[in-house]
């Protein structure tokens, strides 16, 4: 259950996190190898290139170079961790993580920054709201969306001693900290088993990413005006999916709504819907980009503009449940 203050939270850039492990995990472990396509200070890689300058790479704005330098270092027992923006990873780099990485098997670990609406006033071209469904549907690829930087943290000590192909999809603004840093930890017999932040029977929202600080909020709110008790899932894993928690809070709720800063199509809400077709058939709803490319603006106005915030996420529920 999360432990967020909802009123005055602590903020933190997932991609700062994930420097600061980087660099914490290249001092454990010397196998550990970072390469970026020219945006370390970007990316926070930066901090792993100042304590460990020999074992990083800066491959310069070639990302498909950037991916097979990895898969390459992989083969010889490095661990490498490879990022970019997530527009670059997923789109110029899908060739090489698919045929290179994924179907060799490689050790390669892609985590990108800079995904989803919230990347803000760089707009449209460098917004990345189809990346998820580009990663998943490729065979062997684990797919993994932090909704904070404790999580941040978690997942990439996990990726570092799982094998096999991985993409972590970060964020670039300051994200609440949902989640205790002296409490929080992946199951280590299930790290894929999604966490149930907030227990409701009324209807279940699952949500992924930095939308889950939204499903809190709306659910704290529907609850206090509404009488209506929201089920809150956290997706952190998006493959391999994690049915059981599902497939329960559904059976419990009887009605789902799903909420991704990316397409409904192939993200979050395409996942649910196949699980859900297969095992138990309920109603969903799908809030995301909904066929439409992203724009410049903030953050904030751009979920709202997609109605993917909080008070989107509310709107959606009382409309869905007063029906």
């Amino acid at each position: 259950m999360s432990t967020i203050n909802l009123e005055k939270p602590e903020l933190k850039a997932l991609r700062n996190q994930y420097g600061e492990t980087l660099a914490a995990l290249g001092a454990e472990n010397p196998n550990i190898v970072v390469l970026d396509a020219d945006l370390a200070c970007s990316t926070q890689t930066q901090k792993f290139a100042d304590k460990f300058p020999e074992r990083f790479f800066n491959q310069g704005i070639s990302e498909q170079d950037l991916i097979n330098t990895a898969a390459g270092l992989a083969t010889t027992g490095k661990i490498p961790f490879c990022s970019t923006f997530a527009i670059f990873a997923a789109g110029k780099g899908w060739d090489q993580i698919r045929n290179t990485v994924c179907y060799s098997g490689l050790n390669v670990k892609v985590c990108p920054t800079h995904s989803g609406l919230s990347l803000g006033e760089d707009g449209a071209s460098h917004q990345s709201i189809e990346d998820i469904a580009l990663m998943r549907v490729i065979p062997g690829m684990t797919v993994i969306v932090p909704s904070d930087a404790v999580e941040t943290d978690r997942v990439i000590r996990w990726a570092a001693e799982y094998y096999g192909p991985v993409y972590v999809r970060l964020v670039r603004p300051n994200c609440p900290v949902i989640h205790d840093n002296t409490t929080y930890q992946l199951n280590p017999m299930k790290p894929n088993q999604i966490p149930v932040e907030r227990k409701g029977s009324d209807i279940t929202i699952v949500a992924t990413g930095e939308t889950v600080y939204h499903a809190l909020l709306a659910a704290e709110r529907l609850e206090k005006e509404q009488n209506i008790q929201a089920e809150v899932l956290n997706c952190l894993f998006i493959k391999p999916f994690d049915t059981e928690t599902l497939v329960k809070s559904a059976r419990k709720t009887g009605r789902v709504l799903t909420v991704e800063s990316h397409q409904v199509y192939g993200g979050l809400g395409g996942v649910v819907c196949e699980e859900l077709s297969t095992h138990l058939p309920t109603p969903v709803k799908r809030l995301g980009t909904q066929d439409r490319f992203g724009q410049s603006g903030t953050g904030e106005a751009l979920f709202k503009e997609y109605g993917i915030d909080s008070d989107a996420i509310y709107d959606h529920v009382t409309a869905w449940l007063k029906f």
